[in-house]
């Protein structure tokens, strides 16, 4: 009886929980390491936040070691992304998961973790660029041409000026035509609790496209 009941508190039996430490690993010659000491505070890890996209944004604060925090973000539907070419930052929706390297399960759940690729609303990036070029974008084939906003003539003047040699990427055009920019995760939002990153542009978009192509 005394032993069952000392069993029952005894360290080796209790519950099991996320541990960074490396003790109870083997030796890189593979012999068995015995441990010197019992779990430690410092050695404590904690279950992943899966952070979801979804409404309404919910952000826990969770105090760490040395009284720092951290920002345990559980739900997000926006965040700040950059236009890297252009030197432009603005906030966006975040609209859908579309791939993810490390597991295909993060995509169907529509998990935010850092790298993801995503599609976010083009909406701020193609109203900024049509009020800083004076010129509009992302056009579908046969639609109307939209009546040109009347402005001064040193405004169009400046606005030919930064036309001039300016080019915007085919295969963002056409993104801006369906509303939707392919953008890769830059934060980690189940530590930082946002959702920041930038906009897919070049090889980078060509590597992704590819990889989206052979998935469907």
């Amino acid at each position: 009886f005394f032993f069952f009941f000392f069993s029952l508190f005894s360290p080796s039996t209790s519950s099991m929980g996320i541990s960074r430490d490396s003790q109870h690993k083997r030796r890189k010659t593979g012999g068995r390491r015995v441990p010197l000491h019992m779990k430690r505070k410092y050695e404590l890890g904690r279950q992943p936040a899966m952070t979801k996209l979804q409404t309404p944004k919910r952000i826990n604060l969770v105090r760490t070691m040395g009284g720092n925090k951290k920002f345990r973000a559980l739900r997000l539907d926006a965040g700040n992304f950059s236009w890297a070419s252009e030197g432009v930052s603005r906030k966006t929706r975040l609209m859908d998961v579309v791939y993810n390297a490390s597991n295909n399960e993060l995509v169907r759940t529509k998990t935010l973790v850092k790298n993801a690729i995503i599609q976010i609303d083009a909406t701020p990036f193609k109203s900024w660029y049509e009020s800083h070029y004076g010129a509009s974008i992302g056009k579908k084939k046969g639609q109307a041409a939209e009546e040109a906003k009347k402005v001064s003539k040193s405004v169009e003047k400046k606005h030919a000026e930064r036309r001039d040699g300016q080019k915007l990427d085919q295969h963002l055009d056409e993104q801006f035509s369906t509303g939707r920019l392919y953008a890769c995760i830059s934060s980690r939002p189940g530590q930082s609790g946002r959702c920041d990153g930038y906009i897919l542009e070049g090889k980078e978009l060509d590597f992704y496209l590819k990889k989206l192509r052979s998935r469907h």
